[in-house]
């Protein structure tokens, strides 16, 4: 009787128990997601006293800047109306430091601040050194000749004399380091003593002069102390809400972050927005594919096929225009109107004409998208990949040098991620 009794008991004991345990279990179910959401809210608000406030002040994971020029390998050919040909060079690799300053915390919610960055060149990661000699089209002349579309035939003639006496021509070689970061060039000097307002420079001349030892302009972001749901998005830039570059008020709307952490707590439904100073406009990445990077689980952003689509393509595009072929954007309007235009490299993504133009492209997704791996509980990026192409737009210009007769109209300059 003893020993039935006890077995019954200890049978009642581990029902108990593991009713206990079930019960336990389910309440862990319920409480752990919320108890890590807690602590997730808590930490990634931008605030001193959370966890990662030192990591959104400066940013510890290394940033690299690669650069690929298109060297242009018949430029004689070229201006005698021949297919231009090129060979992509590089990479040519920088590492990005970056840390914010002026830190303001306002009343609104908000904080201001500038992000100071500076690039070093990494020889052991490139292909080549800054002193590699490269053919590239002559930016400065071609820009200048641009500008003087519509001016009086005088100023033109006078351009025109310049381009003879400086012994500019329409394709130039210069030096990676001069190109990247400035050369001295008497035209400048030139165009700002009768355009004082053309270019935003002085002195040198390089297409990354002015983001070396600089900043992107004045920030204002949501904290996410008062409205969580508007944490690290953009309030304004420079103070404004929208931009003036383009010619609708979406597409001066000055959307989602600054692009470098996103709200937390993403689903496959979310898309990826942010504003780029140097784009002069706001970006909006897809959901793509869940991943895994270095053993964290990711969300894979990628870019739209729309995002450099012109009007006739994708509607909301059209207060980029004008618009020429698809794939590219034209950003001369917010780049002191040098004829520069944007787009991914090889012109992946756009109107196919445009690769077939110009020998030595190859345009493929694996090499040529862009995409943004994001930790979608805490909306960190872990891996990313933006990469993008500056071309220069070669057109003639009535009156001024014959030398300008060249097509296509389109020189890949460079492209970078």
């Amino acid at each position: 009787m003893g020993g039935r009794s006890g077995a019954r008991w200890a049978a009642a004991a581990l029902g108990v128990l593991g009713l206990l345990c079930a019960v336990l279990g389910a309440v862990m179910i319920a409480l752990v997601p919320s108890l890590i959401e807690q602590q997730v809210v808590k930490n990634v608000r931008i605030n001193p006293q959370s966890l990662s406030f030192s990591m959104w002040k400066e940013i510890p994971v290394p940033f690299y800047l690669s650069v690929y020029f298109f060297e242009v390998i018949n430029p004689n050919e070229i201006l005698k109306g021949e297919k231009p040909l090129v060979q992509e060079r590089g990479p040519y690799v920088y590492r990005e430091f970056r840390h914010k300053v002026n830190i303001t915390f306002n009343p609104n919610d908000t904080v201001s601040f500038r992000e100071h960055r500076r690039f070093q060149f990494q020889p052991d990661r490139s292909r080549g050194s800054e002193s590699d000699y490269i053919v590239l089209p002559n930016i400065l002349v071609l820009s200048a000749a641009m500008m003087m579309e519509h001016q009086s035939s005088s100023l033109k003639l006078l351009l025109t004399l310049a381009f003879s006496t400086f012994g500019e021509r329409a394709f130039m070689n210069r030096t990676v380091g001069e190109v990247m970061w400035g050369y001295e060039d008497p035209l400048v000097n030139l165009i700002n003593k009768y355009f004082p307002d053309a270019f935003p420079f002085k002195g040198k001349f390089g297409l990354f002069s002015q983001m070396n030892n600089s900043d992107s302009g004045v920030f204002t972001v949501f904290t996410g102390m008062q409205n969580f749901s508007r944490i690290h998005l953009v309030d304004k830039w420079n103070g404004l809400s929208k931009v003036s570059y383009w010619h609708s008020e979406g597409c001066n709307m000055i959307n989602g972050t600054s692009g470098q952490m996103w709200p937390p707590f993403m689903t496959p439904e979310s898309s990826l927005e942010f504003y780029s100073p140097e784009a002069c406009r706001s970006m909006k990445l897809i959901y793509k594919e869940q991943g895994v990077f270095e053993g964290i689980p990711t969300y894979r952003f990628v870019a739209p096929k729309t995002l450099f689509a012109n009007g006739s393509v994708y509607p909301p595009n059209e207060g980029f225009c004008p618009c020429l072929e698809s794939g590219i954007q034209n950003v001369s309007t917010c780049r002191f109107n040098a004829p520069m235009f944007l787009s991914h490299p090889h012109f992946y993504n756009a109107d196919p004409v445009l690769a077939e133009a110009v020998l030595g492209l190859h345009p493929n997704p694996e090499e040529h998208s862009l995409f943004l791996d994001i930790h979608p509980v805490t909306g960190i990026p872990m891996n990313c990949s933006v990469k993008l192409q500056l071309s220069l737009y070669i057109k003639a210009i009535r009156g001024i040098g014959a030398w300008l007769e060249c097509d296509p109209p389109y020189l890949c300059l460079l492209s970078n991620e």
